[in-house]
Parts: C-alpha cells; sequence; structure tokens
C-alpha cells in the first residue's frame, strides 16, 4: 500500500533570487527574497532615474511624506508584496501593456531594476484559467 505524502505549498523552497514584477495597469509586486532584502518594511517609496531608465524602492516609514504601503498577497507577511503604482508608471511612462518581472539588486538602500533589461514577460494563472472557460462555453 501506497504511504502517501500530502504536498502543501510550505513545502514548496522559498525563492532566494528577489524579483520585481510591474503588472498591467502598474502595481508593483515584490517577492519574500526581495521585501527581505529592503529589510521588511511595510512601506516605500518609488525612485526613477530617467537617464537609466532605473526604477527604485527605498523602504520608508509608513507615515512618511512620499511613503506607498506594502501590501501582502499571501497573507501572514509570506508576500508577495504589492505596491500601487499605477501613477507612477503613468507619469514616467513605463510600459504596462504586459506584465514583466525583473532580477532586483539592492544598490545603497534601494532596491532597483533597471527597465533598459528586457524583462520576463509573466502571465497571470487566471488569465489561462478564464480562457478555458470561454472555450468550454463554446462547446
Amino acid at each position: 500500500m501506497p504511504n502517501f505524502e500530502t504536498f502543501t505549498k510550505r513545502m514548496a523552497p522559498l525563492v532566494k533570487q528577489p524579483f520585481v514584477t510591474i503588472q498591467k495597469r502598474g502595481t508593483l509586486s515584490l517577492n519574500a527574497a526581495a521585501h527581505a532584502l529592503l529589510g521588511k518594511p511595510d512601506a516605500v517609496e518609488l525612485l526613477y532615474d530617467r537617464d537609466e531608465q532605473i526604477v527604485g524602492l527605498r523602504a520608508v516609514p509608513k507615515g512618511s511624506e512620499h511613503a506607498y504601503p506594502l501590501r501582502s498577497q499571501g497573507g501572514k507577511s509570506v508576500g508577495p508584496y504589492i505596491v500601487s503604482g499605477t501613477a507612477f508608471a503613468k507619469y514616467y511612462k513605463i510600459d504596462t501593456e504586459v506584465s514583466r518581472r525583473w532580477v532586483a539588486s539592492l544598490v545603497d538602500d534601494v532596491l532597483c531594476i533597471d527597465l533598459k533589461q528586457e524583462g520576463t514577460v509573466v502571465t497571470s494563472n487566471r488569465s489561462a484559467s478564464q480562457s478555458a472557460d470561454t472555450s468550454n462555453e463554446s462547446s
């Protein structure tokens, strides 16, 4: 008789590489490694270097004038961490036609992504399941 073991999400190893994703409409998403690299802040300020096309996030106290709160999507602070960047992306004309993910690096106290790098196009599981639902409806 097989001795089955139930797989839980907590058994999967955490990604150690820090990533930042700019989603459609400009929302920024940090994985747990990126959040930890910043010192696990409750809020960040959004920075942009126009000449170098680098997006930066710097940890700030939640009550700071330019603070954007980070929200954990996984509950109980497991990530990913979301920050509203729609106005930021529009103001700096950052392409948000598709969601893209970049490897992030810490420069001084700023988590940086280089938009001159192509980034990896990411798709949501929802769009795949929604297209499957609509294809089933036409049957």
